[in-house]
């Protein structure tokens, strides 16, 4: 249930994400709409990156381990922020910017390197690459009309609703 679950809330919040970035980022889209294929592989990541569709997920230490100074035992409880991680500023440029041509772009959307990455990662790229592939050259003019509907959720960065035109 898990997989089935994840993989469609996640990549379907990311997309929505997505579109109201692009536009309210009317250059961002622009690059798009003139050359996708240029720009989707970095402007994927940057919709994963924006989106951070998984707002936490909290995990138990298997062994001791210090973080930033702060003593961690096996058996405690952490949480992590995956949002706040894909808008450090330690770790990106400015990160508060949406741009499709951000590279390196080692965002969190899907998790950390390591047993935790997700498992559907390949997958969402891929649909989220197409979707937009699709949406952009047979619609260059979509765009958002309203502000997004947020999903009330402690754990996941959803999009309830989102009014659109073509």
């Amino acid at each position: 249930m898990l997989l089935v679950t994840a993989g469609n809330e996640t990549t379907r919040t990311a997309i929505a994400h997505a579109l109201y970035a692009l536009t309210t980022n009317p250059d961002q889209k622009q690059l798009l709409v003139d050359d996708y294929e240029a720009h989707a592989k970095t402007a994927t990541d940057e919709i994963v990156r924006w989106a951070s569709p998984v707002t936490w997920m909290r995990r138990t230490l298997a062994t001791d381990y210090v973080l930033s100074d702060q003593e961690l035992k096996a058996g405690d409880k952490v949480l992590l922020f995956y949002n706040s991680a894909n808008k450090d500023e330690d770790a990106f440029d400015n990160p508060y910017t949406f741009d499709v041509t951000r590279t390196p772009n080692d965002h969190y959307g899907f998790g950390a390197p390591g047993p935790h990455f997700c498992l559907g990662a390949h997958l969402a790229r891929r649909e989220i690459t197409v979707m937009y592939r699709e949406l952009l050259s047979r619609y260059p003019n979509v765009a958002a009309t309203s502000e997004p509907a947020q999903l009330r959720s402690s754990f996941v960065n959803g999009i309830k609703r989102l009014s659109y035109s073509l």
